[in-house]
């Protein structure tokens, strides 16, 4: 039995929600979530990942945004949920999604390498030819209309460095003073085309292509001279839907929040990512039950759309008030819990690990450090010390984490490789990728790692089952009247 004791569920915070709960006995809990994490077997959870690939065969090989093998996941997922007893919605939302094909630009007769912009719109059937003018390399290049003062910029090209303010910006600047398109240059040195989004919601005026600082500066030699471009790009609109399940028993002030990813890329049947991740939530729910005798409500979120920016979960978050926000007391990220080459990592909720290049930390909520310690506990118990992995923005965490919520999670590893040292302690290959089938059409169910997946899977179930009964503690979440939200939208 596992030795994480937490202590006392919180009370309600407002007038229309359930009382206080009572005191939760800590050795109860404990055992509560020991008995959920013994019926999630890793048979039942294969079978789940065994469905999923039989989906993604079934359509193309892929189960990704906007496809039948998508839709078909949903469908799989939701009729499980609901064939044990859970009232399950699938509310659907819209994705803007940006195309392109590889641009032509041409200055003075020479091809220059470009890449567009995402979000860019394109060129139309015909060329935009026009001079080039160079917007002021300062401190702000381009993000006023005052770096283009006394410049012929009406009926031009202009190119300006990147850096200071969003593409966004540069491009709305340069479209007000009359630009037919915008070249943006890396100011960084290297091979690298300096890449980008122009912004989900911007409204884009003018075509957006980018090339190197090398490049850039070869062009800085040559005001005037005559630029063609051409770009076909754009915007599609897609509907897709995410997966809500929600005990009917345990305090609705109080919710154990607890989500995965269902999509998959393109490029494969994202059975480890993230299928592992959705096997292991699903038999937890399915093991749970939607009316179990839990002292807080257990909420279970299937995203769509991450793999396009954690759309899905963004689109949740933003139909919440401050709250809703409020009513959600912590949540639970699961993403690549089957890597062939396994890790055992948990999400850094006590910020123990260094700052990043530019000597950054993401802001963690209060709460996620004793959710990393009772994850920490459990592998440590069955003989996989942790190791921290960052809240670095690249899962459904991320939009939790923005609005004030305590998050924590358990994650396996992708195309990063492991070290000597983690060789040593959890076993595996030294130098090689925690999961060299990282968004590619090997990820595939007979590349999951059994042991991985049992021992990953144990711990959601875990977790889920400690806190759906006890939420204070050491390792706790703050009570509801002192959790602070950030509405990602106006209520």
């Amino acid at each position: 039995m596992l030795a994480v004791a937490l202590l006392a569920v919180v009370g309600c915070g407002r007038e229309a929600q359930p009382a206080p709960q009572p005191t939760a006995n800590p050795t109860a809990a404990t055992e509560f979530a020991d008995m959920l994490r013994q019926k999630v077997t890793v048979d039942a959870t294969m079978a789940h990942l065994t469905t999923l690939q039989e989906i993604a065969d079934a359509h193309d090989g892929n189960r990704a945004l906007g496809t039948p093998g998508y839709d078909a996941s949903v469908d799989y997922v939701a009729n499980a949920l609901r064939d044990k007893g859970f009232d399950v919605q699938t509310p659907e939302f819209e994705v803007r999604l940006p195309w392109s094909d590889e641009p032509s630009l041409t200055v003075a007769d020479n091809k220059v390498p470009a890449r567009p912009l995402e979000y860019t719109i394109g060129t139309g059937p015909d060329t935009v030819t026009g001079p080039l003018v160079l917007a002021r390399s300062e401190d702000t290049p381009g993000c006023t209309a005052g770096d283009y003062d006394g410049l012929p910029v009406k009926g031009a090209v202009v190119m300006v460095d990147r850096g200071s303010c969003p593409f966004g910006a540069k491009q709305a600047v340069a479209a007000e003073r009359g630009a037919v398109a915008l070249i943006v240059a890396n100011n960084e040195d290297g091979e690298e085309i300096a890449g980008g989004t122009l912004g989900r919601e911007t409204d884009v005026k003018i075509p957006v292509i980018a090339i190197t600082k090398v490049a850039g500066g070869q062009l800085r030699e040559q005001p005037g001279a005559p630029v063609a471009i051409k770009l076909n790009a754009g915007v599609r609109v897609a509907t897709t839907r995410n997966i809500i399940a929600q005990t009917t028993t345990g305090s609705t002030a109080d919710v154990v929040m607890v989500g995965a990813h269902l999509d998959s890329v393109a490029e494969g049947p994202g059975i480890n990512d993230n299928g592992s991740g959705v096997a292991a939530v699903l038999e937890t729910a399915l093991q749970l039950g939607p009316s179990p005798e839990v002292k807080n409500a257990v909420r279970f979120g299937l995203w769509g759309a991450e793999e396009e920016g954690l759309l899905g979960s963004s689109n949740y978050i933003e139909s919440l008030d401050a709250d809703g926000l409020k009513d959600i007391a912590l949540y639970l990220n699961f993403d690549m819990l089957g890597s062939p080459n396994p890790g055992y990592f948990t999400y850094d909720g006590d910020q123990s690990t260094k700052p990043d290049a530019r000597g950054g930390i993401p802001r963690v909520p209060e709460g996620s450090a004793g959710i990393e310690r009772t994850l920490v506990a459990y592998l440590d118990s069955v003989g996989k010390p942790a190791e921290d992995t960052s809240f670095n923005g690249r899962s459904d965490y991320d939009g939790f984490t923005k609005s004030g919520v305590p998050a924590g999670g358990l994650f396996s590893g992708a195309e990063e490789k492991k070290t000597a040292q983690q060789a040593e302690v959890w076993g595996g290959q030294a130098d090689q990728p925690f999961d060299p089938n990282y968004h590619k059409s090997t990820d595939t169910l007979d590349r999951i790692d059994r042991t991985a997946l049992q021992i990953h899977g144990g711990g959601v179930a875990y977790a889920v089952g400690l806190y759906a009964q006890d939420q204070s503690g050491r390792n706790g979440i703050p009570a509801r009247e002192d959790r602070t939200r950030y509405p990602l939208t106006e209520s």
